[in-house]
């Protein structure tokens, strides 16, 4: 039943209540003034309008059937889809995923004296009469892959697999589940970049105790999470972040702390969506009311560990008898580290990453996390451990097997890449649809478990059927520190530095698109739009925000005068200005950095703008490098 605290209603469960049981228990909350029908856009963005529950209770069936809400497709992204003299888009409540109740603490219903709450029903969108939003994608996915892969199963049986029969499997269930990174802080206070930079790499802050409004706030939302059903399994501090200070009266003046909250798997993707959005807003809003700000930035802070949202998921067959099976697991645990199907779903993910890649991590801010040094993925690669009877965990990989020899219901794929803004639908449809890639080779191939796992560890140039010659695709080493750069380029392939050189690998691998658009359920033109908006925002920011924010920081790089002054000084001021000029200042003769990365961006030249960006960017390190030095030596 609907689960209840403190008088309050936070969710209603999928499949619990039909329409009179609905109407009924709203009418026991009077409180729950609006209703809201949430379609997620290609971005990932959330709709949210208050509609007054009365109209919920007058025609109920409406918001089901796209009758009593539209947007226009001007007012959410898709992209060349729903345009501005083609802007309708109708509104579809999902009823069979569980309904969330969005309170305002601030707003107070005097009649009842409780928060005024708004009924959030995850909903489609639809355009031209065709499902084309976020949710709708990630629905068709699974429908389809659960389709073909029964269809597979029941042709050609289960390789590997002689603990299940084939004919027993009568469905095939999604497991997947998301951690959530972010830092919180006070208000309008700062800490230097030096101050974090060495409290990590002293690791002061991973796995310690919380204290003050940070403690409060993080054992708050856990049990918000808790209230609203998602079964928060635990909080706790990562890595990033500093000591709190005090002011003369003990309160803490300054807070700015890195922190993760994990909550239990979901069978089904799109309740694992669902709930990864409500979790943020949760988050945010437990946050806010004790006076913290919240970022879900993948890197809000150049130099320090950034964010990142890991995504589980797995593959199960429920059998004839109820009894849930899970195919990455071997039949003997001890002996083998994952299934044949296991082997092809991680297979399909990393031979179609690069074309995956810009869906997961799709801005700047995404990019600029996954650099070394920050156990934030560099390369397309797995880890399955050493030995089957001892697991391990390789945390330098891209995607790893995560199990417990115990307990074979355990058994998944971590991926590493997405961050808090990742849009989990559209991630969760591809990693589902490729994973489905490689276990169909696996499945009709022939080949043994072993001949899988030789597959997947083979070597640079060695040839195979399914994966590409001129790649490795896993390794038990520390990809960071076994591995030079040009070592990895060659084995891995070369990591993107912009979101221009991240999407062509999505337009330089045609093939790979095909199958990721298998079934039409991510359809190309679907696929098409959400490229183009993120090419779109890659612009805009990098035009909008990145330059003008490198523009005050190179003018606050003023020359210190004092008495002190020496030549050691001028002469590293000296350096200091130079690449001022060159980034920042026009000249009759030359024009600046910032200059021509502009007017590449708005000549639509993007070769040329992602260069000048990766020379921007590797510019104003080594200018802030510089500063600091010059700086340092003023008294």
């Amino acid at each position: 039943m609907a689960t209840t605290n403190h008088e309050l209603l936070y969710y209603i469960p999928a499949g619990q209540y039909g329409k009179e049981g609905v109407l009924a228990l709203l009418e026991q909350h009077p409180e729950i003034k609006f209703v809201s029908l949430v379609g997620i856009d290609l971005a990932g963005n959330d709709t949210d309008e208050k509609i007054p529950m009365s109209a919920f209770f007058d025609d109920y069936e409406s918001f089901f059937e796209g009758r009593a809400v539209q947007t226009d497709g001007s007012s959410v992204v898709l992209t060349n889809i729903a345009t501005l003299n083609n802007a309708r888009v109708d509104m579809w409540g999902d009823p069979s995923v569980n309904w969330f109740v969005d309170y305002n603490y601030e707003n107070i219903d005097p009649a009842t004296g409780l928060p005024t709450g708004t009924l959030r029903i995850p909903a489609f969108l639809m355009h031209n009469y065709r499902y084309v939003d976020s949710r709708s994608i990630l629905k068709r996915s699974c429908d389809y892959v659960k389709t073909e892969l029964l269809n597979l199963i029941k042709e050609h049986g289960l390789p590997g697999m002689p603990h299940v029969k084939s004919d027993d499997v009568v469905d095939i269930i999604f497991t997947s589940a998301t951690e959530l990174e972010f830092w919180v802080k006070t208000p309008a206070r700062t800490v230097t970049k030096k101050e974090l930079s060495v409290s990590q790499k002293l690791q002061e802050q991973y796995w310690q105790r919380t204290h003050g409004t940070v403690r409060t706030a993080l054992e708050q939302a856990v049990e918000r999470l808790d209230k609203y059903g998602m079964v928060a399994e635990m909080g706790h501090k990562e890595v990033g972040g500093v000591k709190a200070k005090l002011d003369e009266f003990g309160h803490e003046a300054v807070v700015l702390e890195q922190l993760e909250i994990d909550w239990k798997f979901c069978n089904n993707p799109l309740q694992t969506a669902d709930n990864e959005l409500q979790a943020r807003i949760i988050v945010r809003e437990v946050f806010r009311e004790n006076g913290l700000d919240v970022t879900f930035n993948a890197k809000p802070i150049i130099g320090v560990a950034g964010s990142g949202e890991h995504t589980h998921f797995g593959v199960m067959a429920k059998l004839k008898s109820g009894k849930l099976v899970n195919l990455f697991s071997p039949e003997d645990m001890r002996k083998e580290a994952c299934s044949s199907l296991g082997i092809g779903a991680i297979m399909g993910l990393l031979k179609h990453y690069e074309a995956i890649n810009p869906f997961i991590s799709s801005t700047t801010d995404a990019l600029n996390r996954l650099k070394p040094g920050f156990e934030a993925p560099v390369c397309i690669v797995t880890s399955f451990g050493t030995d089957p009877s001892e697991p391990n965990r390789n945390r330098t990989i891209l995607c790893g097997l995560i199990r417990d020899i115990d307990n074979p219901m355990a058994t998944r794929f971590e991926l590493r890449s997405p961050n808090p803004y990742t849009n989990t639908y559209t991630a969760l449809s591809l990693i589902f649809v490729s994973a489905f890639d490689g276990m169909k080779y696996a499945i009709t191939c022939g080949k043994t478990q072993a001949q899988l796992l030789a597959e997947i560890s083979k070597e640079v140039g060695e040839s195979a059927d399914y994966l590409d010659t001129n790649r490795a695709y896993r390794t038990e080493k520390d990809v960071f520190d076994d591995f030079t750069q040009e070592e990895r380029n060659q084995m891995f392939g070369v990591a993107p530095s912009t979101v221009w050189e991240n999407v062509q690998g999505y337009y330089n691998n045609p093939e790979l698109v095909e199958t990721l658009s298998q079934g039409d359920a991510f359809a190309k033109d679907l696929m098409e739009s959400f490229i183009a908006s993120i090419l779109k925002r890659w612009e805009l920011v990098l035009a909008n925000r990145l330059i003008p924010n490198n523009l005050d920081a190179v003018r606050n790089m003023v020359a210190i005068h004092t008495d002190s002054r020496n030549s050691v000084d001028d002469k590293r001021f000296a350096e200091v200005n130079d690449l001022r000029f060159y980034l920042a200042k026009d000249s009759d003769d030359r024009k600046s950095l910032f200059t021509r990365l502009t007017e590449a961006l708005n000549a639509g030249e993007y070769d040329l703008a992602s260069k000048l960006q990766i020379e921007m960017n590797d510019k104003m390190e080594e200018l802030e490098a510089k500063y600091a030095n010059y700086a340092k030596n003023i008294f």
